[in-house]
Protein backbone atom coordinates (compact mmCIF):
# COMPACT_ATOMS: atom_id res chain seq x y z
CA UNK A 1 0.00 0.00 0.00
CA UNK A 2 1.27 3.18 -1.10
CA UNK A 3 2.46 5.90 1.51
CA UNK A 4 0.23 8.46 3.01
CA UNK A 5 1.42 11.92 2.36
CA UNK A 6 0.23 14.77 4.85
CA UNK A 7 -0.35 17.89 3.78
CA UNK A 8 -0.99 21.00 6.12
CA UNK A 9 -2.39 23.94 5.47
CA UNK A 10 -0.62 26.57 7.72
CA UNK A 11 -1.92 29.89 8.50
CA UNK A 12 1.55 31.81 10.31
CA UNK A 13 0.07 34.70 12.58
CA UNK A 14 3.20 37.03 13.70
CA UNK A 15 3.57 38.83 17.36
CA UNK A 16 6.31 40.89 18.64
CA UNK A 17 6.84 39.44 21.84
CA UNK A 18 6.77 35.75 21.49
CA UNK A 19 9.76 33.96 20.66
CA UNK A 20 8.20 31.59 18.41
CA UNK A 21 4.98 32.60 15.76
CA UNK A 22 1.83 31.65 16.98
CA UNK A 23 0.32 28.86 14.22
CA UNK A 24 -3.07 28.18 13.60
CA UNK A 25 -2.75 24.58 12.10
CA UNK A 26 -5.27 23.02 9.46
CA UNK A 27 -6.24 20.01 9.99
CA UNK A 28 -3.52 17.53 7.98
CA UNK A 29 -5.79 15.49 5.59
CA UNK A 30 -4.77 11.75 4.18
CA UNK A 31 -5.01 13.01 0.13
CA UNK A 32 -5.69 10.31 -2.60
CA UNK A 33 -2.51 10.35 -5.09
CA UNK A 34 -2.38 12.45 -7.63
CA UNK A 35 0.79 11.15 -8.68
CA UNK A 36 3.31 8.70 -7.90
CA UNK A 37 6.97 8.46 -8.04
CA UNK A 38 8.86 5.39 -6.68
CA UNK A 39 5.76 4.01 -5.13
CA UNK A 40 5.02 7.50 -2.83
CA UNK A 41 2.49 8.94 -3.63
CA UNK A 42 1.42 13.45 -3.80
CA UNK A 43 -2.34 13.15 -1.91
CA UNK A 44 -5.13 15.10 -3.53
CA UNK A 45 -8.14 14.86 -1.43
CA UNK A 46 -9.35 15.19 2.02
CA UNK A 47 -10.50 12.29 3.91
CA UNK A 48 -10.10 11.68 7.76
CA UNK A 49 -8.22 14.61 10.05
CA UNK A 50 -5.83 13.88 11.99
CA UNK A 51 -3.53 16.75 14.19
CA UNK A 52 -1.12 18.64 12.57
CA UNK A 53 2.25 19.92 13.71
CA UNK A 54 2.81 23.29 13.86
CA UNK A 55 5.37 25.48 11.53
CA UNK A 56 7.94 26.86 13.86
CA UNK A 57 9.93 29.48 12.10
CA UNK A 58 12.43 32.27 14.03
CA UNK A 59 11.61 35.46 15.55
CA UNK A 60 10.55 38.31 13.18
CA UNK A 61 7.91 40.77 12.91
CA UNK A 62 5.00 39.57 10.60
CA UNK A 63 1.67 41.22 9.63
CA UNK A 64 -1.07 38.98 10.17
CA UNK A 65 -2.30 37.63 7.06
CA UNK A 66 -5.59 36.88 5.58
CA UNK A 67 -7.18 33.50 5.63
CA UNK A 68 -5.60 31.74 2.73
CA UNK A 69 -7.94 29.03 2.49
CA UNK A 70 -9.33 30.66 -0.56
CA UNK A 71 -8.67 29.41 -4.16
CA UNK A 72 -6.39 32.90 -5.12
CA UNK A 73 -2.60 32.92 -4.32
CA UNK A 74 -0.97 35.66 -3.68
CA UNK A 75 1.14 37.18 -6.86
CA UNK A 76 4.69 35.97 -7.22
CA UNK A 77 4.60 33.09 -9.50
CA UNK A 78 7.16 31.13 -10.83
CA UNK A 79 9.48 31.17 -8.43
CA UNK A 80 11.21 28.07 -7.14
CA UNK A 81 13.71 25.96 -6.21
CA UNK A 82 13.75 23.00 -8.46
CA UNK A 83 15.12 19.44 -9.29
CA UNK A 84 13.19 19.24 -12.30
CA UNK A 85 15.30 18.81 -15.17
CA UNK A 86 13.53 19.74 -18.07
CA UNK A 87 12.07 23.49 -16.87
CA UNK A 88 15.58 25.04 -16.62
CA UNK A 89 15.81 25.25 -12.56
CA UNK A 90 19.40 24.05 -11.41
CA UNK A 91 18.97 21.37 -8.21
CA UNK A 92 18.95 23.26 -4.68
CA UNK A 93 17.98 22.95 -1.36
CA UNK A 94 15.81 26.20 0.45
CA UNK A 95 18.20 28.60 1.80
CA UNK A 96 17.82 29.45 5.53
CA UNK A 97 15.78 32.37 4.92
CA UNK A 98 13.58 30.40 2.34
CA UNK A 99 12.93 28.15 4.98
CA UNK A 100 11.68 31.22 7.09
CA UNK A 101 9.10 32.26 4.54
CA UNK A 102 5.18 31.25 5.61
CA UNK A 103 4.10 27.87 4.10
CA UNK A 104 0.89 27.18 2.86
CA UNK A 105 0.58 23.77 2.50
CA UNK A 106 3.32 20.97 2.03
CA UNK A 107 3.26 17.62 0.88
CA UNK A 108 6.54 16.16 3.04
CA UNK A 109 9.30 14.54 0.58
CA UNK A 110 7.68 16.17 -2.56
CA UNK A 111 6.84 19.90 -2.62
CA UNK A 112 6.19 22.93 -0.24
CA UNK A 113 4.33 25.88 -1.13
CA UNK A 114 4.51 28.96 0.37
CA UNK A 115 2.42 31.82 0.76
CA UNK A 116 3.94 34.30 -1.65
CA UNK A 117 3.89 31.69 -4.19
CA UNK A 118 6.71 30.52 -3.91
CA UNK A 119 7.44 26.68 -4.21
CA UNK A 120 10.69 24.19 -3.39
CA UNK A 121 10.49 20.82 -4.90
CA UNK A 122 11.32 18.25 -2.49
CA UNK A 123 11.25 15.16 -4.61
CA UNK A 124 14.66 13.38 -5.55
CA UNK A 125 13.31 12.27 -9.06
CA UNK A 126 14.14 8.80 -10.08
CA UNK A 127 14.96 8.43 -13.90
CA UNK A 128 15.06 5.67 -16.04
CA UNK A 129 16.78 5.51 -19.56
CA UNK A 130 15.14 4.84 -22.63
CA UNK A 131 16.28 1.34 -24.03
CA UNK A 132 15.21 -2.68 -23.94
CA UNK A 133 12.60 -3.44 -21.10
CA UNK A 134 13.59 -7.05 -19.82
CA UNK A 135 10.51 -7.51 -18.38
CA UNK A 136 8.18 -6.76 -20.84
CA UNK A 137 10.05 -6.76 -24.00
CA UNK A 138 9.29 -2.80 -24.87
CA UNK A 139 11.81 -0.95 -26.72
CA UNK A 140 12.23 2.59 -25.43
CA UNK A 141 13.30 5.56 -27.15
CA UNK A 142 13.41 9.62 -26.45
CA UNK A 143 12.67 12.26 -29.33
CA UNK A 144 13.22 15.73 -28.54
CA UNK A 145 10.68 18.10 -29.81
CA UNK A 146 11.50 21.13 -29.51
CA UNK A 147 15.13 21.68 -28.46
CA UNK A 148 14.54 25.48 -27.71
CA UNK A 149 12.09 24.69 -24.42
CA UNK A 150 13.54 20.78 -24.23
CA UNK A 151 10.19 19.24 -25.00
CA UNK A 152 10.15 15.78 -25.92
CA UNK A 153 8.46 12.76 -25.98
CA UNK A 154 9.11 8.74 -24.98
CA UNK A 155 8.25 6.21 -27.84
CA UNK A 156 7.50 2.54 -26.61
CA UNK A 157 7.67 0.04 -29.11
CA UNK A 158 6.67 -3.24 -28.06
CA UNK A 159 7.61 -7.00 -29.66
CA UNK A 160 6.43 -7.16 -33.25
CA UNK A 161 4.47 -10.15 -34.07
CA UNK A 162 5.78 -9.66 -37.79
CA UNK A 163 8.04 -7.05 -39.14
CA UNK A 164 5.44 -5.11 -40.91
CA UNK A 165 2.75 -5.27 -38.20
CA UNK A 166 0.72 -1.78 -37.67
CA UNK A 167 -0.22 -1.06 -34.19
CA UNK A 168 -2.66 1.25 -32.60
CA UNK A 169 -1.08 4.62 -31.48
CA UNK A 170 -1.78 6.15 -28.06
CA UNK A 171 -0.36 9.65 -26.79
CA UNK A 172 0.06 9.22 -23.13
CA UNK A 173 0.33 12.22 -20.21
CA UNK A 174 1.80 11.53 -17.13
CA UNK A 175 0.13 13.01 -13.80
CA UNK A 176 1.51 15.28 -10.88
CA UNK A 177 -0.81 17.85 -10.21
CA UNK A 178 0.92 19.75 -13.28
CA UNK A 179 4.00 20.64 -10.44
CA UNK A 180 6.23 17.59 -11.08
CA UNK A 181 6.64 14.18 -12.66
CA UNK A 182 7.99 13.28 -16.19
CA UNK A 183 7.99 10.72 -19.11
CA UNK A 184 11.00 9.56 -17.95
CA UNK A 185 10.09 9.00 -14.13
CA UNK A 186 10.79 5.89 -13.42
CA UNK A 187 7.40 4.81 -12.31
CA UNK A 188 5.80 5.98 -15.03
CA UNK A 189 8.66 4.49 -17.20
CA UNK A 190 7.65 1.23 -15.92
CA UNK A 191 4.20 1.36 -16.04
CA UNK A 192 3.81 2.52 -19.59
CA UNK A 193 6.28 -0.34 -20.56
CA UNK A 194 3.59 -2.66 -18.89
CA UNK A 195 0.92 -0.73 -20.85
CA UNK A 196 2.32 -0.87 -24.20
CA UNK A 197 3.20 -4.71 -23.85
CA UNK A 198 0.00 -5.45 -22.25
CA UNK A 199 -2.24 -3.74 -24.90
CA UNK A 200 0.16 -4.17 -27.83
CA UNK A 201 0.55 -0.23 -28.65
CA UNK A 202 2.74 1.96 -29.67
CA UNK A 203 2.86 4.31 -27.00
CA UNK A 204 3.77 8.25 -27.22
CA UNK A 205 4.82 9.41 -23.71
CA UNK A 206 4.79 13.07 -23.56
CA UNK A 207 7.02 15.22 -21.32
CA UNK A 208 5.26 18.24 -20.85
CA UNK A 209 6.70 21.76 -19.08
CA UNK A 210 5.92 21.63 -15.15
CA UNK A 211 4.28 24.90 -13.30
CA UNK A 212 5.03 27.22 -11.36
CA UNK A 213 8.09 28.08 -14.04
CA UNK A 214 6.07 27.28 -16.84
CA UNK A 215 2.17 28.70 -15.54
CA UNK A 216 -0.73 26.49 -17.15
CA UNK A 217 -1.67 26.44 -20.22
CA UNK A 218 1.89 25.44 -20.96
CA UNK A 219 1.49 21.62 -19.95
CA UNK A 220 -1.43 22.27 -22.36
CA UNK A 221 0.35 23.51 -25.41
CA UNK A 222 3.29 21.09 -25.01
CA UNK A 223 0.69 18.34 -24.81
CA UNK A 224 -0.73 19.84 -27.80
CA UNK A 225 2.33 19.88 -29.95
CA UNK A 226 2.60 16.00 -28.91
CA UNK A 227 -0.32 14.93 -30.10
CA UNK A 228 0.07 16.91 -33.39
CA UNK A 229 3.29 15.19 -34.04
CA UNK A 230 1.90 12.42 -33.60
CA UNK A 231 -0.21 11.91 -36.09
CA UNK A 232 1.85 14.15 -38.66
CA UNK A 233 2.93 12.60 -41.26
CA UNK A 234 5.76 15.08 -42.13
CA UNK A 235 7.12 15.14 -38.51
CA UNK A 236 6.61 11.53 -37.04
CA UNK A 237 9.24 9.17 -35.73
CA UNK A 238 9.85 6.33 -38.28
CA UNK A 239 8.96 3.95 -35.77
CA UNK A 240 5.28 5.84 -35.76
CA UNK A 241 5.42 5.49 -39.96
CA UNK A 242 6.57 2.19 -39.80
CA UNK A 243 4.86 0.17 -37.35
CA UNK A 244 1.71 2.87 -36.07
CA UNK A 245 -1.45 3.30 -37.59
CA UNK A 246 -2.48 6.82 -36.48
CA UNK A 247 -5.91 5.74 -37.48
CA UNK A 248 -6.17 3.76 -34.73
CA UNK A 249 -5.79 6.55 -32.31
CA UNK A 250 -6.15 6.54 -28.67
CA UNK A 251 -5.44 8.97 -25.75
CA UNK A 252 -4.88 7.87 -22.13
CA UNK A 253 -3.58 9.60 -18.99
CA UNK A 254 -3.51 9.61 -14.97
CA UNK A 255 -4.39 12.11 -12.47
CA UNK A 256 -3.77 15.72 -14.15
CA UNK A 257 -2.78 13.91 -17.27
CA UNK A 258 -6.13 12.53 -17.40
CA UNK A 259 -7.32 16.53 -17.23
CA UNK A 260 -5.14 17.03 -20.05
CA UNK A 261 -6.84 13.93 -22.04
CA UNK A 262 -10.10 15.77 -21.40
CA UNK A 263 -8.56 19.32 -22.84
CA UNK A 264 -7.13 17.31 -25.90
CA UNK A 265 -10.21 16.10 -26.73
CA UNK A 266 -11.92 19.62 -26.35
CA UNK A 267 -9.10 20.80 -28.83
CA UNK A 268 -9.59 18.30 -31.57
CA UNK A 269 -13.12 19.06 -31.42
CA UNK A 270 -12.74 22.68 -32.09
CA UNK A 271 -9.95 21.84 -34.85
CA UNK A 272 -11.57 18.98 -36.08
CA UNK A 273 -8.33 17.15 -35.96
CA UNK A 274 -7.01 14.44 -35.08
CA UNK A 275 -10.23 12.31 -34.30
CA UNK A 276 -9.51 9.74 -31.59
CA UNK A 277 -10.67 6.15 -31.59
CA UNK A 278 -10.79 6.02 -27.87
CA UNK A 279 -9.71 7.89 -24.76
CA UNK A 280 -8.74 6.60 -21.42
CA UNK A 281 -9.12 8.63 -18.51
CA UNK A 282 -7.72 7.31 -15.27
CA UNK A 283 -8.71 8.74 -12.12
CA UNK A 284 -8.79 12.04 -13.70
CA UNK A 285 -8.31 15.39 -11.34
CA UNK A 286 -11.52 17.63 -11.78
CA UNK A 287 -12.57 20.16 -9.75
CA UNK A 288 -15.06 22.83 -9.05
CA UNK A 289 -15.49 25.59 -6.96
CA UNK A 290 -18.31 24.00 -4.95
CA UNK A 291 -18.39 20.40 -3.67
CA UNK A 292 -20.96 18.29 -5.38
CA UNK A 293 -23.02 16.03 -3.48
CA UNK A 294 -21.27 13.60 -1.80
CA UNK A 295 -17.86 15.52 -1.58
CA UNK A 296 -16.41 16.46 1.48
CA UNK A 297 -15.87 20.66 1.01
CA UNK A 298 -12.37 20.60 1.42
CA UNK A 299 -12.12 18.67 -1.47
CA UNK A 300 -12.49 21.59 -4.11
CA UNK A 301 -11.21 23.94 -1.23
CA UNK A 302 -7.57 22.18 -1.33
CA UNK A 303 -7.85 21.38 -5.21
CA UNK A 304 -9.01 25.10 -6.00
CA UNK A 305 -5.75 25.98 -4.08
CA UNK A 306 -3.47 24.12 -6.65
CA UNK A 307 -5.65 25.22 -9.40
CA UNK A 308 -4.87 28.94 -9.06
CA UNK A 309 -1.24 28.14 -8.37
CA UNK A 310 -0.65 26.20 -11.35
CA UNK A 311 -3.12 28.25 -13.83
CA UNK A 312 -3.14 31.42 -12.07
CA UNK A 313 -4.76 33.51 -14.97
CA UNK A 314 -8.05 30.98 -15.13
CA UNK A 315 -10.97 32.65 -15.53
CA UNK A 316 -13.42 31.31 -13.53
CA UNK A 317 -10.95 29.92 -10.82
CA UNK A 318 -11.50 26.56 -10.09
CA UNK A 319 -14.59 26.94 -12.29
CA UNK A 320 -12.44 27.10 -15.27
CA UNK A 321 -13.79 24.61 -17.90
CA UNK A 322 -10.20 22.97 -17.75
CA UNK A 323 -10.74 21.58 -14.21
CA UNK A 324 -14.25 21.79 -14.27
CA UNK A 325 -15.74 20.27 -17.30
CA UNK A 326 -19.30 20.42 -15.60
CA UNK A 327 -19.10 24.43 -14.80
CA UNK A 328 -21.52 26.56 -16.87
CA UNK A 329 -20.39 27.33 -20.46
CA UNK A 330 -17.80 24.04 -20.35
CA UNK A 331 -17.64 22.50 -23.42
CA UNK A 332 -20.42 20.05 -24.40
CA UNK A 333 -19.46 16.68 -23.38
CA UNK A 334 -21.70 15.40 -26.22
CA UNK A 335 -18.83 16.81 -28.50
CA UNK A 336 -15.21 15.19 -27.23
CA UNK A 337 -13.79 14.08 -30.36
CA UNK A 338 -13.70 10.68 -29.30
CA UNK A 339 -15.63 7.87 -30.09
CA UNK A 340 -15.58 5.73 -27.12
CA UNK A 341 -14.53 6.68 -23.92
CA UNK A 342 -13.05 4.38 -20.94
CA UNK A 343 -13.61 6.57 -17.47
CA UNK A 344 -11.74 4.88 -14.35
CA UNK A 345 -11.91 5.53 -10.95
CA UNK A 346 -11.00 4.14 -7.09
CA UNK A 347 -13.44 3.25 -4.59
CA UNK A 348 -11.65 5.45 -1.98
CA UNK A 349 -10.92 8.18 -4.01
CA UNK A 350 -11.80 11.43 -2.46
CA UNK A 351 -12.37 12.67 -6.37
CA UNK A 352 -14.75 9.41 -7.28
CA UNK A 353 -17.97 11.49 -6.70
CA UNK A 354 -16.65 13.78 -9.33
CA UNK A 355 -15.05 11.65 -11.80
CA UNK A 356 -18.63 9.41 -12.01
CA UNK A 357 -20.28 13.14 -12.39
CA UNK A 358 -18.11 13.35 -15.21
CA UNK A 359 -18.77 9.75 -16.66
CA UNK A 360 -22.14 10.39 -16.45
CA UNK A 361 -22.01 13.37 -18.67
CA UNK A 362 -20.10 11.92 -21.05
CA UNK A 363 -22.03 8.92 -21.36
CA UNK A 364 -25.62 10.73 -21.29
CA UNK A 365 -24.15 12.59 -25.01
CA UNK A 366 -26.68 12.30 -27.13
CA UNK A 367 -23.93 11.04 -29.60
CA UNK A 368 -22.53 8.62 -27.93
CA UNK A 369 -23.89 4.87 -29.20
CA UNK A 370 -25.14 2.53 -27.01
CA UNK A 371 -21.73 1.21 -24.63
CA UNK A 372 -19.79 4.03 -25.63
CA UNK A 373 -18.61 5.25 -22.60
CA UNK A 374 -17.54 2.63 -19.77
CA UNK A 375 -17.28 2.72 -17.06
CA UNK A 376 -14.44 0.96 -14.30
CA UNK A 377 -14.39 1.22 -10.78
CA UNK A 378 -11.60 -0.41 -8.14
CA UNK A 379 -12.63 -1.60 -5.42
CA UNK A 380 -10.87 -0.50 -2.08
CA UNK A 381 -8.18 1.46 -3.77
CA UNK A 382 -6.93 4.72 -3.95
CA UNK A 383 -6.26 7.83 -6.56
CA UNK A 384 -3.37 6.55 -8.42
CA UNK A 385 -2.43 3.39 -6.42
CA UNK A 386 -1.43 1.29 -9.88
CA UNK A 387 1.21 3.23 -10.52
CA UNK A 388 3.10 2.22 -7.01
CA UNK A 389 1.02 -1.17 -6.56
CA UNK A 390 2.08 -2.63 -9.76
CA UNK A 391 1.72 -6.23 -8.92
CA UNK A 392 -1.09 -6.56 -6.89
CA UNK A 393 -4.18 -7.85 -8.18
CA UNK A 394 -6.17 -4.58 -8.51
CA UNK A 395 -3.75 -2.83 -10.62
CA UNK A 396 -3.51 -5.85 -12.80
CA UNK A 397 -7.41 -5.74 -13.41
CA UNK A 398 -7.17 -1.96 -14.53
CA UNK A 399 -4.34 -3.27 -16.93
CA UNK A 400 -6.56 -5.80 -18.45
CA UNK A 401 -9.49 -3.89 -18.53
CA UNK A 402 -7.66 -0.36 -20.49
CA UNK A 403 -6.01 -3.18 -22.96
CA UNK A 404 -9.63 -4.45 -23.27
CA UNK A 405 -11.10 -1.37 -24.12
CA UNK A 406 -8.74 -0.44 -26.85
CA UNK A 407 -8.68 -3.99 -28.43
CA UNK A 408 -12.53 -3.52 -28.88
CA UNK A 409 -12.45 -1.65 -31.87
Amino acid sequence: MLPVMHICLIIVQGTTSSPVHHTQAYPVAHFSSMATRSGSAIWAGWAAPQPCRPLTVRRRKLPRPPCYLSTTFPPCPGVCTSTSHKNGALPAAATEAETEGEVLLESPGHFRIYKCGKMDRLNEPTVSPAGQDEATGVTSMDVVLDADTGVSVRLYLPKLREPSEKLPVLVYFHGGAFLIGSADDATYHSYVNSLAASACVLVVSADYRLAPEHPLPTAYDDCWAALQWAVAPSTQDEWISGHGDTARLFLAGDSAGANIVHEMLVRAAVNSHPRMEGAVLLHPWFSGSEAIEGEPPAVPMFNGMIWSYTCPGAVGGADDPRINPLAPGASSLELLACERMLVCAAEKDVLARRIRAYYDGVAAGACRAPGAAAWFESEGEDHDFFLGKTDCESSKQLLDRVAAFIAEG
